[in-house]
């Protein structure tokens, strides 16, 4: 077998194995297998094919890192719409209690149940109010 044929062969195996993990950094790494396999292919020798290769996937590796694809942007589920669905819905408060700290507390009906609401950023006045994130049983509003 060539030595472009081993190298495409190595290439599709990471490819395959990228498949079962889903990271693009095997995709890079498959990549600088493919640029070893063209200078393979172009009788370059076998230590400048392995430079070849190792050069292109390292830099395939860090443009990746460098784009917006290469950093995972974690958002906090408890104030994330996407992940909860009670973010931004609006409910009614009759009644609030000074917690002090400047956080005020209450009870309130929402979606059949009465649940803890806090509110932390200014006084307590009975009225409509937004769900801005979730902590556990506790709804954190702001005023609607």
């Amino acid at each position: 077998m060539n030595g472009w044929m081993m190298w495409s062969v190595l290439a599709g195996v990471v490819v395959i194995l990228e498949l079962f993990t889903g990271t693009f950094y095997l995709l890079m790494v498959a990549l600088g297998l493919m640029a070893g396999a063209i200078a393979a292919f172009l009788q370059f020798g076998g230590v400048a094919q392995a430079i070849v290769a190792s050069l292109v996937g390292s830099i395939a590796a860090i443009a990746l890192r460098k784009s917006k694809y290469g950093t995972l942007h974690r958002k906090d589920a408890s104030r994330d719409p996407n992940v909860n669905m009670d973010i931004g819905q609006s409910l009614q408060v009759d009644e609030w209690k000074d917690l002090g700290n400047g956080k005020y507390g209450a009870r309130a009906m929402y979606r059949g149940a009465m649940w803890d609401v806090e509110l932390q950023h200014s006084a307590g006045y009975p009225g409509a109010y937004v769900i801005e994130e979730i902590q556990g049983s506790r709804l954190i509003v702001k005023p609607s």
